[in-house]
C-alpha cells in the first residue's frame, strides 16, 4: 500500500492522480481542518469527474509533527511519498523549520520502525549547492550555508540530512530536488500565485533566472525512481533553465496579456521587498515579495538534469508547453461561472 503526505498540495495532489492511474486505492494523510477542494481542482485538470478518483483515496487524519498519528497512519504501508512541506521565503522560521525538518525526521523514524520498502522524499533545488561563473549545478555541487541562504533553503537542506541519516540506518530511499515547479494547484501559492499575477497584468520583470520543471514530470519521475532499484541517491528535476523574463512572457502569451517589458534592477527590487515585508507585518497580509524573494528573483542559476536522464532515461516536457497547458486550464476555469448559469454543465472541467 502507498502513503502520500502533503496530498492536497501542488506536488502531492498531482502525484496522487498518477498513482491512481496505476493503483486501485492510495492512502493519504490530512489534518483535521484540511480542505479537499484544492485536490478537486487538481483532478479537474485531468478529468471531468474528479469525485470518482477522490473516492478511491483512503484518508487518514495525521500530522507530520504528531508522531503518534503517523504511527497509526503508516500501518500496512510499504511505500511512502513524503511531499508535505511548507514553502516560504519569508521570516516565519519556527513554523517552517518545524514542518520541514522535524516533520521529515518523524516520517523517516516511523518508516524505519515499520519496515517501509521504499521512501521518496521531495526536496528542492534550494537545497543544492551554488556554483560560480554560471556553471551548471548538479547533485554533487557543495552546499554551504551563508548569510544569503533563505530560511526555506536551510530547512530543505536539513530535511535532506534527516533522510540521509535514515539511509545510513537502513532506509531504502531516494530524494528528488525539483526546480521551480509549474502546474495546476488549488491554492494561490508558489507558481500558482505567479500565474495569477501575470493574468492580472505584469509589466515588470527582474533579470534573474532558474531551473523550471512541470509538476507532471515531477510526479512521473518520483514514481519511476520509487519503482526502480535505485536507492541512496538524489536527483535534480529540472527540464530547462530560463530567465524570469522568458517565463513571464510565455505566461503573458497564454493569458493574452502584454509581455513584461520594464526591467527592475537588483537594488530597487530589494528595496521594494523590504517595504512590502514591513507593510505585510504592519497590516497583516502575506506579500509575494520580501527581502529574501527579491534576492532570489535577481539571481541567475543553471541546473543539470543529466543524472536522471542517464540513470532512468527520463525525458522532460518543454516548459513552454507546460505553461500553455496551465494557462489554458485557468482560462477555462474563468469561463465556468457563466457556463453554469447558462446550464452548459457538460463543458465543466474540460482540459485545454
Amino acid at each position: 500500500m502507498i502513503l502520500v503526505t502533503g496530498a492536497t498540495g501542488l506536488v502531492g495532489g498531482n502525484l496522487l492522480w498518477y498513482l491512481l492511474q496505476q493503483n486501485e486505492r492510495v492512502t493519504a494523510i490530512h489534518r483535521p481542518m484540511s480542505s479537499f477542494e484544492p485536490l478537486r481542482t487538481i483532478f479537474r485538470f485531468y478529468t471531468t469527474n474528479p469525485d470518482e478518483y477522490l473516492a478511491r483515496i483512503d484518508w487518514k487524519i495525521a500530522n507530520v509533527l504528531d508522531i503518534n498519528s503517523l504511527e497509526e497512519a503508516i500501518q500496512g504501508i510499504s511505500i511512502v511519498y513524503h511531499c508535505a512541506a511548507m514553502v516560504s521565503f519569508g521570516n516565519n522560521s519556527d513554523t517552517l523549520v518545524n514542518t520541514n525538518v522535524i516533520g521529515t525526521r518523524n516520517m523517516v523514524a516511523v518508516a524505519i520502525r515499520n519496515n517501509v520498502r521504499k521512501f521518496c522524499f521531495v526536496s528542492s533545488i534550494a537545497a543544492c549547492g551554488k556554483s560560480s561563473d554560471n556553471k551548471l549545478i548538479d547533485e554533487n555541487t557543495f552546499w554551504q550555508e551563508n548569510p544569503d541562504s533563505s530560511i526555506y533553503s536551510r530547512s530543505k537542506f536539513y530535511s535532506e540530512q534527516e533522510v540521509w541519516e535514515g539511509i545510513k540506518n537502513g532506509l531504502n530511499a531516494v530524494i528528488v530536488n525539483p526546480g521551480v515547479i509549474l502546474g495546476v494547484s488549488g491554492n494561490e501559492s508558489g507558481s500558482s500565485q505567479l500565474f495569477s499575477q501575470v493574468r492580472k497584468g505584469l509589466i515588470f520583470y527582474t533579470n534573474g533566472g532558474s531551473g523550471y520543471v512541470g509538476v507532471q514530470d515531477v510526479a512521473k519521475a518520483m514514481i519511476q525512481l520509487t519503482n526502480s532499484e535505485i536507492s541512496g541517491k538524489r536527483f535534480i528535476l529540472v527540464a530547462e533553465n530560463y530567465s524570469n523574463k522568458e517565463i513571464l512572457s510565455w505566461m503573458a502569451d497564454g493569458f493574452g496579456k502584454y509581455r513584461p517589458f520594464i526591467p527592475i534592477g537588483k537594488r530597487l527590487f530589494w528595496f521594494v521587498g523590504i517595504i512590502l515585508e514591513i507593510s505585510g507585518k504592519l497590516f497583516h497580509f502575506n506579500s509575494m515579495i520580501d527581502r529574501n524573494t527579491s534576492k532570489i528573483a535577481t539571481k541567475r542559476k543553471y541546473y543539470s538534469n543529466k543524472r536522471i536522464k542517464n540513470e532512468i532515461g527520463f525525458e522532460f516536457t518543454p516548459i513552454e508547453k507546460c505553461i500553455k497547458e496551465v494557462c489554458g486550464f485557468k482560462n477555462l476555469k474563468e469561463c465556468e461561472a457563466p457556463l453554469r448559469v447558462c446550464g452548459l454543465k457538460g463543458f465543466e472541467g474540460l482540459r485545454v
